[in-house]
């Protein structure tokens, strides 16, 4: 039995990005932002240890080091799979750039980014919106956090039924309507019809955030979160794998990230449930099957919040079930545990940080395989599965 799980932990870098002073939030830079580090280091001096003893074995806390030379507090197990640090070439931080370019295919542009102004988006894209939207106007048009901008823009959204729309410092269009007041189905027929136009000027994503509650309880996003992302531009590891006739399963956000493209069958929901559907995988996914799964709540939920104690308890979440996990593989399969950028919840701003990702690998015994290119991860998968591949990387098995 021959089947490849690549699980991406969305954000949890490492540190030691070497082009990490080209990259901000806010006016600083990111040098020196370490994920997985500096929660290590604030739990412990909290008294309270980060406990990711399975990730740790893997070789995190090896991998940190060897990333970005901190000795990550707690983890200074031996490991005793395989383990290195991979380094991003795609100008960005963003999760299609970090995704893209670990099944092969770095970024070869530059993505369009709004400006931080007020409005952010020009007249013309406003106008787009309103046409497809129905409306007379939108909302916020400015960069902002997603959990924010319901709570400050909901009340006038729920007496207008105008769509909320935002953006980051990443290349992206965010839109955030009421489930009920304006329509789940609605909103995502509106980024739907304007995603091509919005592509056109290589924005890497129009997102749908459909929410729910009121001003007096709260505002609630859901989990029906759909990305509308430009498709990549060559072909992937999940194209390679589905042309050679092997199933391609991809869990989470992954089939929104590369546009369907390549991809088979799709399951989804919040992370909870998404470690549901990892699990029945395991026990389902046929021999040649490729499994790529997304864990956002790492991102969405702790990172770009700065939640260090939210975030370390999701790594340790995240810890005990794979080590349930692990023990119940075929003989054959390949598990690749990694990230696509880093979000440091110690970092000032809450934007994404540009780091070094993990490569944490169970199934080809205990390695050191050193610092490696985000792309080797997709030659790697081709390797294991036996299939052509056209994309960047060289194989580490």
């Amino acid at each position: 039995m021959a089947r490849a799980f690549l699980i991406v932990i969305d954000s949890v870098g490492i540190g030691g990005a070497p082009d990490a002073d080209r990259f901000f939030n806010g006016d600083t830079p990111d040098t020196g932002a370490n994920t997985a580090g500096h929660i290590a280091h604030e739990m412990a001096a909290n008294g309270v240890p980060l406990q990711v003893g399975t990730l740790d074995a893997l070789g995190l806390g090896a991998a940190v080091k060897l990333a970005s030379g901190m000795e990550a507090a707690g983890l200074d197990a031996i490991p005793t799979g395989a383990w290195g640090a991979a380094t991003e070439v795609s100008n960005g931080k963003d999760t299609p750039s970090g995704h893209w370019e670990l099944a092969g295919v770095p970024v070869p542009w530059e993505w369009h980014v709004f400006p931080k102004t007020i409005p952010a988006f020009p007249p013309e894209i406003t106008a787009l919106i309103c046409k497809a939207a129905g409306t007379d106007g939108i909302l916020a048009n400015r960069h902002a956090s997603g959990t924010e901008v319901i709570d400050t823009e909901g009340p006038a959204h729920m007496k207008t039924g105008w769509p909320i729309c935002y953006t980051s410092v990443d290349s992206v269009l965010q839109i955030a309507a009421h489930e009920e007041v304006f329509g789940r189905e609605r909103l995502l027929k509106l980024c739907e019809d304007i995603a091509p136009t919005l592509h056109a000027l290589k924005l890497g994503r129009v997102i749908a955030r459909p929410f729910i509650g009121d001003a007096e309880s709260g505002f609630q996003r859901t989990e029906y979160r759909k990305d509308f992302a430009i498709a990549p531009p060559a072909e992937t590891i999940c194209d390679a794998v589905h042309k050679a006739g092997n199933p391609v399963y991809a869990v989470g956000k992954i089939g929104d990230i590369f546009s369907m493209r390549g991809i088979d069958v799709v399951r989804k929901g919040r992370d909870v449930k998404l470690m549901t559907h990892l699990n029945d995988l395991v026990d389902e996914a046929e021999d040649g099957a490729f499994i790529f799964v997304n864990f956002v709540e790492f991102d969405s939920e702790y990172g770009h919040r700065r939640d260090v104690a939210g975030y370390a308890k999701h790594l340790e979440w995240f810890n005990v079930e794979l080590s349930r996990i692990l023990p119940r593989l075929m003989e054959g399969d390949l598990v690749i545990v990694t990230a696509d950028h880093g979000n440091d919840p110690t970092w000032i701003g809450t934007d994404h940080t540009r780091e070094r990702v993990p490569v944490l690998v169970h199934g080809i015994g205990t390695k050191d395989l050193g610092l490696l290119a985000f792309a080797d991860v997709g030659a790697s998968v081709a390797d294991h599965l036996n299939v052509p591949y056209s994309g960047k990387g060289r194989s580490f098995l």
